[in-house]
């Protein structure tokens, strides 16, 4: 006997059968639940409709001992009889008008605006112990309207006792139907699942330990069933995950060798990309010219191992200072190859004294490239330093159309002696010029578009001046568009607040502004080359 019972609880300890059982169960009794509903609303409908049919009868009574010319208050009269008969408990007499003739016991809660309008028949009460039911003139056989308020508590208890005896007959349907599913789980389910199980857990210690094929249950079962399905496609998931386990040995064999040279590759990689690193700083100046009652300071960060942008402080013939600031289109390897063209040109065509050492001496053209609307007063010696522009801009164009490469360039020539500034910007962020308050004085804006986009460009030179205590401060847009994490750009105002702040010297400027920069990206990526040039007529 014990170990029948063992036998038949053995389901029990199965997840799979407990949780089949409890979803038998639940609908089951789900579903008798829906059938009870309307049964009781059923069973309601009649209880009342009876309750409706006794009072019917006690009005028809009392309104035959009526004489057929009684008047409305003789009708009250004798209706308020019916108070305390069978369940009734009060009521109301209305004219057709709505005008109320009286009222006795507890008043409805229908009103005749209800019963007249809504068509409102009968009403029960939110506790379900009273019932309202209206009777209109055709049922009273005279000009009236009445709502009897009647005790419905029998009824609530006999549609107590009815859902007591439905719910005790839907527990007993659902124990029975699923103590029937519990006994046919084990064979049919359970046991052949528990089973399979055993051989996934054999099937993957056979695979972890590169052990041999173990005895699988599910070689040895044939069904057509789903769970004969189930088996089948173990069996061949097996066979396949051993095929596959072969090739992926050999694929890794063959991925570790590619790896070795990838690695190696990377490698040297690095390595040369350090060595183009180390080779671009060499073209930036190693140091900036000094010059009697001025200051130099350039900062430089490029956002990946080479850099798009530059700047270049040298000197000129005639005792001229060429500044040069630019950001060459796009980032890496083919942006930092054209920094290294668009700084050579513009060397070479502006007439240095000196290239590495060397003496280069430049022929002056004899063809004006300059626009007519250049101020008058422009040394030739600038016009022709600045005519740099414009053939490195021609040279562009001529050889390297196809790659579309392209720089925004400020490029001015500085006069120490006087202060005076001339330039030409090729769509360049205007560089500014402030005094020692830190207050602009002069945004040097773009004179013609950037270097390199169209042969026939029109680059216009202008001039300014650099008065004692004056700052000359030029960026590139990394400045202006370095973000933070959250993609918040640091932006002008910041960079205006900062030129405002100043600082002791054109270096320190420059390091408060760096500092300010890296604050504000924090954790985040630099997105773009940051370059900053500086340069301070001292007071």
């Amino acid at each position: 006997m014990i170990n029948a019972l063992k036998r038949w609880l053995k389901p029990t300890r199965s997840r799979l059968s407990r949780r089949i059982v409890f979803y038998v169960f639940v609908s089951v009794v789900v579903i008798e639940t829906i059938i009870l509903i309307p049964s009781t609303m059923k069973r309601e409908k009649e209880l009342f409709q009876q309750m409706r049919s006794v009072a019917s009868a006690q009005i028809e009574v009392l309104m035959n001992l009526l004489p057929s010319k009684a008047d409305a208050s003789q009708v009250f009269d004798q209706l308020r009889r019916l108070q305390g008969c069978s369940k009734i408990v009060g009521g109301t007499l209305y004219d057709l008008d709505g005008k109320m003739i009286g009222i006795f016991g507890e008043p409805p809660g229908i009103s005749f605006s209800e019963i007249t309008t809504a068509g409102m028949q009968q009403a029960k009460s939110a506790d379900g112990r009273r019932i309202d039911m209206a009777w209109r003139q055709p049922q009273l056989n005279r000009a009236n309207v009445l709502v009897l308020r009647q005790d419905a508590t029998a009824v609530k208890r006999e549609l107590e006792a009815f859902i007591l005896r439905i719910a005790g007959l839907i527990l007993i349907i659902s124990i029975f139907v699923t103590v029937g599913a519990w006994s046919a789980m084990q064979p049919i389910v359970v046991t052949p699942i528990l089973r399979l199980r055993k051989d996934l857990v054999l099937a993957g210690e056979a695979i972890s330990n590169d052990r041999s094929t173990p005895d699988f249950y599910a070689a040895s079962v044939h069904r057509r069933d789903e769970l004969g399905d189930v088996i089948a496609a173990f069996n061949q998931m097996y066979r396949r995950i051993l095929e596959a386990i072969s090739e992926r040995r050999k694929a890794e064999a063959a991925l570790q060798q590619s790896l070795e040279q990838v690695r190696s590759y990377t490698q040297a990689l690095d390595t040369e990309m350090e060595r183009g690193r180390e080779m671009q700083k060499n073209f930036l100046p190693a140091m900036l010219p000094q010059r009697t009652g001025w200051e130099f300071a350039a900062f430089i960060e490029p956002a990946r191992q080479v850099s798009g942008d530059f700047y270049d402080v040298f000197e000129l013939p005639g005792g001229s200072v060429g500044l040069v600031i630019a950001d060459v289109c796009d980032k890496g390897v083919g942006a930092a190859l054209f920094m290294a063209l668009f700084r050579s040109l513009i060397r070479i065509f502006s007439g240095q004294t000196s290239l590495q050492g060397l003496d280069c001496h430049i022929t002056e053209s004899s063809e004006n490239r300059t626009s007519p609307e250049a101020p008058a007063d422009v040394r030739l010696s600038h016009r022709t330093a600045l005519e740099a522009v414009g053939l490195t801009n021609a040279y562009i164009v001529k050889n390297h159309e196809d790659l579309a490469m392209f720089a925004t360039l400020f490029f001015g020539v500085l006069n120490p002696s006087t202060g005076v500034l001339s330039y030409i910007n090729g769509g360049h962020d205007p560089p500014y010029i402030l005094d020692e308050a830190g207050t602009i004085k002069v945004h040097l804006g773009p004179t013609g578009p950037a270097v390199g986009v169209q042969a026939d460009a029109n680059l216009e030179m202008r001039q300014t001046s650099m008065a004692p205590g004056d700052i000359f401060f030029g960026y590139t847009d990394g400045v202006t568009e370095a973000r933070m994490a959250e993609g918040e750009f640091f932006g002008e105002k910041r960079l205006l607040r900062l030129l405002k702040s100043g600082g002791s010297s054109a270096e320190e400027m420059l390091k408060n502004i760096s500092e300010a920069l890296e604050a504000h990206i924090g954790s985040a990526e630099q997105f773009d080359d940051i370059t900053m040039l500086a340069v301070r007529r001292l007071p």
